[in-house]
């Protein structure tokens, strides 16, 4: 038996899923990740009218506050809660990402280790024969 069960060649899995990998760090190691975001940033908008990050620290205090008073209070739990997740959502949907520079050549070796990568590991999953 081979790779993955079938007749397959092993030696087409590993080179494949070593070819796979290698294109697959390349690929995103030529990313770049750039936040926008600040206190004055428009992290979404709510019928038009745009909620800024500073906007949404107000209920995150009033909250905190809350739950210091009696930390057993709904409400407090509720808009410090709320408040958190409507900040992690503005930051992870206010990154932008693009490509570093890089020549078409590094592009190309790129794009052929990670689909011919993928042609070997699946080529050595199927059955020969």
């Amino acid at each position: 038996m081979g790779a993955g069960g079938s007749d397959g060649g092993t030696g087409q899995f590993l080179i494949g899923l070593i070819m796979m990998i290698g294109g697959g760090y390349l690929l995103l190691n030529g990313i770049i990740v750039r936040p926008n975001f600040g206190f004055g940033a428009r992290v979404f908008g709510i019928g038009g009218v745009p909620i800024t990050s500073g906007m949404i620290l107000i209920p995150m205090m009033f909250g905190i506050g809350l739950i210091f008073y009696n930390s057993r209070n709904w409400l407090g739990w509720i808009l410090a809660g709320g408040s958190l997740i409507a900040l992690i959502f503005g930051v992870i949907a206010s990154t932008t990402l693009q490509f570093a520079q890089m020549s078409v050549f590094d592009l190309i070796v790129i794009l052929i280790l990670l689909v011919g990568g993928l042609g070997l590991f699946l080529r050595s999953l199927r059955k020969s024969g």
